[in-house]
């Protein structure tokens, strides 16, 4: 196997041989460009992502400054807004949904490091997919860490930190994040807590 295909396997692998760190580069530069464009030319600069990313739906949104290592492990659905500061660290496959909210400052990291000292420091690394599900919000300054699994129309609190699975239509927050409750047929209601629509909704 090349180290790129152990790498996008989730076996230990060396991230400056085999052609990775000249994938880096290429991405870093499409990265620049987008992060430097005048907010005029948005939509030339989704599609620099799009270009970028393995799949990128319709309706596409990332708000600059964005930051990810190689950009074709990203896959992402229709109808996907990101707000500032998204950083994905894109080692293994991050696969995300249609509907997809993001909020500030989130983070999605593939990338690991042995736990052993000695063992780091012989430069193996490894990745762990990210999956974030159809209909999901994850809040400003959440942290998905490798193997974490959001499902569709969860909802992530702001702040949070995920390492495991969490449930469809659930609420979940914290670090740990846990699961508070889940979102339920009532929930339609209201935009916020308490506070019920006085607009339609078709």
């Amino acid at each position: 196997m090349t180290e790129r295909e152990r790498m996008i396997a989730g076996l230990p692998y060396r991230p400056w041989v085999g052609g990775l760190a000249e994938d880096r580069l290429a991405c870093k530069e499409v990265i620049h460009r987008f992060n430097h464009m005048e907010p005029s030319r948005r939509s030339e600069a989704m599609e620099l992502l799009k270009g970028l990313f393995a799949r990128a739906g319709e309706h596409f949104t990332v708000e600059a400054p964005f930051h990810c290592d190689y950009g074709y492990n990203i896959s992402v659905g229709d109808y996907f807004f990101a707000n500032y500061n998204l950083v994905i660290l894109d080692i293994a496959p991050v696969t995300i949904g249609s509907h997809v909210l993001m909020g500030p400052n989130v983070a999605l990291y593939t990338a690991g490091h042995p736990i052993h000292p000695e063992s780091r420091n012989t430069g193996y690394e490894y990745g762990a997919p990210v999956t974030v599900g159809d209909n999901a919000w994850i809040g400003g300054n959440t942290v998905l860490l490798p193997g974490a699994t959001i499902g569709e129309g969860a909802v992530i609190g702001a702040g949070s930190v995920v390492s495991g699975d969490i449930p469809a239509r659930t609420i979940a927050v914290g670090n740990p994040c846990r699961v508070v409750r889940q979102i339920t047929e009532e929930d339609r209601r209201y935009y916020r807590q308490d506070r019920e629509f006085d607009v339609p909704l078709d």
